[in-house]
């Protein structure tokens, strides 16, 4: 099963979309920061990334901004900024998805899935292993 990379500074959406996530069988890897998922990338690169926007050390957009120079992870932003402009331009930095909080977690789950279906090779072969390791 894929693996997933949280990436937020609320230990409570941690847990929870942690547990929603494994009860679907994906492997989860919990961060408190982007600069902290960054580092644990580069030794085991997640399937995908689910990123705050507002975080201490590095936030989301920037975290975003240093994996696009390596890698093409799907990645979607789940946070609390409501504003368009924040979403226009998580999308035009390359996030596949952006989710407000309050959410729904199990639009969320569906989410993950079609994104990871997207993502997987058209040949049926194991997903291919992405760039993130490089960052």
């Amino acid at each position: 099963m894929p693996t997933i990379a949280l990436v937020d500074d609320d230990r409570n959406i941690l847990t929870s979309v942690s547990i929603a996530l494994e009860a679907e069988g994906y492997r989860i890897m919990t961060y408190t920061d982007g600069a902290s998922a960054l580092d644990g990338f580069k030794t085991s690169p997640p399937d995908l990334a689910i990123l705050d926007i507002k975080m201490p050390r590095m936030d989301g957009m920037e975290t975003l901004r240093r994996l696009r120079q390596k890698s093409d992870m799907p990645v979607i932003f789940l946070t609390s900024k409501d504003e368009e402009i924040d979403e226009l331009f998580g999308l035009k930095m390359g996030a596949d998805d952006f989710i407000r909080k309050p959410f729904s977690q199990r639009l969320l789950v569906e989410r993950v899935k079609a994104i990871l279906r997207r993502s997987a090779p058209k040949d049926g072969s194991a997903p291919k292993e992405t760039d993130a390791a490089k960052v």
